[in-house]
């Protein structure tokens, strides 16, 4: 698979007068009303804080009442906003139609209903504009956002982005957030395979550029929930629920190209990293600690159960040894993914080494321990607990070692 070897081109500082930047559209459908208000908002925000020429397409659903005359009347009055007319109903369909006919190198669009503070609008596409990033979102889910909504659209708007890391493995925040940016070369080669025309659209496009690559820049917003929404609850998540079972079938079926928009689209891979720093260290760790500590509650309670008939310093020989092989077991399989019975007993051997300086860590500090005082039985387990913990660094150093890191 080979993929692209040169970062995206930024987008030309000054382009010329007439050439925009970015292209904002404002999909609406019987929305007379509200049109006005939000593109003489928006073009007085572009107008003052946006530093490159701008256009705002207002697309116009298949609206039935005076939507039409609205947007017309709007683009003759204010300077770069154009009108899209559709015969058919759909979000989707809109931003497809609208995104695919605009000259702009960056597409964006937001609701009508203007949510979202505007404020995040240049931080949201400034990304995409450098090259830096291939989509860009508003997210609401961020610790630093700000959202004033009720609890029900609370609720079904944390279930939706956890539905979807449960079953398409998302990594994005908020698929959702209708406020959204692309650069139009990686539109013109998503677009053609995203099937919803609807309000499942957003979330196609974007598992999509994550299947195929591509870098996808989030934004924390201020959003407001507009409480005169039209959407339909009920409906739109029946419709998402269909749209994400055909999705998942068709990435697990291979129905979808993604080798191929992986090698037109996908970034180079990183360059090897440094020794100090190996591939896969910070997932080990957290793997490796997981494993050491339940080997280390399984250990004091061996060394609890066998201290009164034993003695400390036999109990914890015995503690250890038990431990000790699971431990090593567990690290091989699960913190370096390493399975078969191919350099086992080299493993095994390692980690009895692990061992051994465990015994001489652990059996040491209960000897100068028992030197100094004869002290109670939560001291003792406090001092293990201790020498431990000194213990598992070393074993993980000699586990990476003799077990060859696979990133």
């Amino acid at each position: 698979m080979t993929f692209t070897q040169e970062p995206r081109a930024a987008v030309r500082a000054r382009p010329t007068a007439e050439g925009a930047v970015l292209d904002v559209v404002v999909p609406v459908y019987n929305e007379e009303a509200d049109l006005g208000p939000c593109v003489r908002r928006l073009h007085a925000h572009l107008t003052a804080h946006f530093p490159y020429p701008f256009r705002i397409t207002v697309a116009d659903n298949a609206s039935v009442d005076g939507t039409r005359a609205v947007a017309e009347a709007l683009a003759a009055e204010l300077p770069g906003v154009e009108v899209l007319h559709l015969a058919a109903k759909g979000r989707g369909r809109a931003l497809r139609a609208a995104w695919s006919a605009s000259p702009a190198p960056v597409l964006a669009y937001m609701d009508v209903d203007l949510s979202t503070d505007l404020a995040a609008l240049l931080p949201l596409v400034a990304p995409l504009i450098s090259g830096h990033s291939d989509l860009a979102i508003g997210t609401r889910l961020a610790r630093t956002s700000r959202v004033v909504r009720g609890a029900k659209r609370e609720v079904i708007s944390r279930g939706y982005n956890l539905l979807l890391r449960g079953t398409l493995a998302v990594r994005f925040s908020d698929a959702q957030c209708g406020f959204k940016a692309i650069r139009a070369d990686v539109a013109a080669e998503l677009l053609p395979l995203v099937r919803d025309t609807g309000w499942f659209f957003d979330t196609e496009l974007l598992v999509l550029a994550q299947r195929a690559g591509l870098r996808i820049h989030e934004v924390p917003v201020d959003w407001v929930d507009d409480p005169d929404s039209r959407v339909d609850i009920v409906a739109t998540a029946l419709a998402d629920l269909r749209g994400i079972g055909r999705l998942a079938r068709a990435l697990l079926t291979g129905a979808l190209p993604l080798p191929r928009l992986r090698a037109q689209l996908g970034r180079a891979p990183l360059p090897a990293p440094p020794a100090q720093v190996p591939v896969g260290l910070p997932r080990q760790l957290v793997r490796f600690a997981a494993v050491g500590v339940a080997s280390t509650v399984a250990y004091l309670v061996i060394f609890v159960a066998a201290r009164g008939p034993l003695g400390a310093q036999p109990a914890n020989l015995l503690a250890l040894l038990l431990t000790a092989v699971a431990n090593t077991a567990a690290n091989r399989r699960l913190t370096f993914g390493v399975t078969g019975r191919r350099h086992a007993g080299r493993h095994h051997l390692q980690g009895l080494l692990a061992f051994a300086l465990g015994l001489a860590l652990t059996s040491g500090a209960l000897a100068v321990l028992h030197a100094l005082t004869a002290p109670p039985r939560a001291v003792e387990l406090v001092v293990l607990v201790a020498a431990n913990l000194a213990a598992t660094a070393l074993r993980f150093l000699l586990l990476r070692l003799a077990m060859h890191h696979r990133p």
